[in-house]
């Protein structure tokens, strides 16, 4: 299996034996995935690592471990806790918890079982300043003490470092270690990893270069200009350079280096100088809606439990027709920018003018699910939901007393007397629902209480656009 690179750092000489069979040999091989959002949802790199772990363990079977950070509640609620199947992987577990360090292991509860192995950040936060200084001998990258996120980095990867180190030493000659390692926090377990000689081969992937996110979010001309940024100077000014430098380290460190699209690819070329030796594709695993039968009454089930939401979000306001609503989504990490959320919202502005303009009785619902900061569910979009909640039953009560008086008349064999089948009672209590659905306000465009409403980016541009569901509106959020 030859490499195309010999830099020293990047050289696998020996490592790996030369193969020719089709098949990988995996009985041969541990593989070790590691990632900060292991069984901690941040973004969307949480969705691609659990989307592809069943095809990997049916590949990989027991050779196949994930790793990450401990979170007591993740845990608690994603995992089971078990033993390692493999003897090398119970010793070096058992080193770093003899020093003081939790480790915990399991079974990650999603499609495929896969196990994880799960370092106690703060179980070894006593060790930092020691860390740093080995990060600093390594590589002379130096991290601020008030950068929480790249401090807990390095406990991550000098914990992962010390259990490869320890691995490496029981296993002996086989099985050979591979180890791929996601974005920039996995970055210092690949660099210290490789620094102390570690034998085993590695994989380093990014999803999307750290330093093209903050351009991005800074409204630069991004993909214009990737020839003309002084990255050291760019990620200086945003005061993000030792997370760069461990990025990049990470990105020169790795035998092979993989990025998620072609596009990605020309964008870590400059942001990082390394070309990906590999594109691996983010995709959609079809596999699960090939059978068209399920897929239809999924699809069935979902519109139905949307279009009840909608019915109490707008109750009050419910003068469109469900059947000929459209439903959009967007979804993802809270990059205003970089998700694309502005240009999505100017274009459902100017599509809300356009169907107003040709009154088109088609209506567009939009829904925004992204993370942002808030401290309630919203008092008007619950009040919906239970005015929905009571209708329903209103009607359901109606209707069985109707089904009743109805089926006694046909089997005394008369026709009903429609005037006298609902008595005054029956009236009292829809005219009492129709009532409770009169509002005074809008509906709101929040399910919650916004934090940060006066400043947030998407109330904002949803105020400067003027969509606030009126009954004129043909695009409501």
């Amino acid at each position: 299996m030859p490499l195309p690179r010999s830099l020293s750092m990047t050289s696998l000489s020996g490592l790996l034996p030369a193969w020719e069979e089709d098949e990988l040999p995996v009985e041969d091989l541990l593989l070790f995935e590691v990632a900060w959002e292991v069984t901690n949802k941040i973004g969307g790199i949480y969705t691609v690592i659990q989307s592809k772990a069943k095809i990997t363990v049916d590949e990989w079977g027991e050779n196949f471990y994930m790793m990450g950070p401990y979170f007591e509640h993740n845990f608690k609620t994603q995992v089971e806790g078990c033993d390692p199947p493999n003897a090398a992987v119970r010793k070096a577990m058992d080193a770093l918890i003899h020093n003081g360090c939790q480790v915990h292991f399991g079974r990650w509860l999603i499609e495929g079982s896969p196990f994880v192995i799960l370092f106690d950040i703060n179980s070894a936060a006593w060790n930092l300043d020691r860390w740093k200084g080995d990060l600093w001998e390594a590589c002379h990258i130096g991290l601020p003490f008030h950068d929480r996120e790249a401090n807990d980095s390095l406990i991550l990867g000098s914990l992962i470092a010390w259990f490869f180190k320890e691995l490496t030493d029981h296993l002996g000659d086989k099985p050979n270690v591979i180890a791929h390692f996601h974005e920039w926090q996995a970055g210092p377990g690949l660099v210290l990893s490789r620094t102390r000689k570690i034998p085993m081969a590695t994989v380093f992937t990014t999803h999307a270069t750290l330093l093209g996110r903050y351009l991005c979010a800074g409204n630069a001309d991004f993909y214009n200009n990737l020839d003309k940024f002084n990255v050291d100077k760019e990620a200086g000014q945003r005061q993000i350079y030792h997370r760069y430098c461990l990025e990049r380290a990470a990105v020169h460190c790795a035998h092979v280096f993989t990025t998620v699209s072609q596009i990605t690819a020309v964008e870590a070329n400059h942001m990082l100088h390394r070309k990906p030796d590999v594109v691996t594709p983010n995709g959609l695993n079809v596999k699960k809606f090939s059978a068209m039968h399920e897929f239809q009454n999924l699809h069935s089930t979902s519109k139905t439990r949307i279009q009840e939401f909608v019915r109490g979000h707008f109750y009050g306001h419910l003068d469109f027709n469900l059947d000929k609503t459209l439903f959009f989504f967007i979804a993802g990490r809270y990059e205003f920018s970089n998700k694309g959320a502005d240009i999505f919202l100017e274009s459902l502005s100017r599509l809300n003018y356009l169907l107003r303009v040709h009154k088109n009785d088609v209506t567009v619902v939009v829904f925004f699910i992204m993370p942002a900061k808030t401290n309630n569910f919203n008092v008007e979009s619950l009040k919906g939901q239970a005015v929905r909640k009571q209708l329903w039953d209103t009607a359901h009560t109606v209707k069985e007393k109707f089904g009743t008086k109805l089926y006694d008349a046909l089997l005394k064999g008369q026709m009903p007397d429609m005037n006298s089948i609902l008595d005054r009672d029956d009236f009292t209590i829809m005219k009492r629902a129709i009532f409770a659905t009169q509002r005074q306000s809008l509906p709101p465009v929040t399910t919650h209480n916004m934090l940060e409403d006066a400043t947030d980016p998407i109330l904002s541009s949803v105020r400067r656009t003027g969509l606030f569901n009126s009954r004129n509106d043909r695009v409501k959020v």
